[in-house]
C-alpha cells in the first residue's frame, strides 16, 4: 500500500539529516518540507502546537523527533 510519507525539517537540523538518511537506506521515498521556506508547512506543525523538527508525517500520523522505533512501526519496517 502506497503511503503519503512527508518530513517537515529546518536547515541546518541534524537530527532531520539523520532521519532522511535513515528513510533512504530503508528505500522508503518521502517528500521534504522546509518549515523555512513553506509557509503552509510551518502553520500545518504550529496548529498542532508542534515546535520541533523533524516530524515524520505517515498518512494521519504525526511523529515528533526521530523514533526510529516509532518510524519502523509506522513503516512497517520493524
Amino acid at each position: 500500500m502506497a503511503r503519503n510519507v512527508v518530513v517537515y525539517s529546518t536547515p541546518l537540523c541534524a537530527p532531520c539529516e539523520h532521519l532522511k538518511q535513515y528513510l533512504r537506506s530503508r528505500g522508503v521515498s518521502f517528500v521534504v518540507r522546509d518549515i523555512m521556506m513553506d509557509e503552509e508547512a510551518a502553520i500545518f506543525l504550529e496548529d498542532r502546537g508542534i515546535r520541533s523538527t523533524p516530524v515524520l508525517a505517515v498518512d494521519d500520523a504525526l511523529v515528533v523527533g526521530f523514533d526510529r522505533k516509532r518510524v519502523d512501526e509506522l513503516l512497517g519496517l520493524a
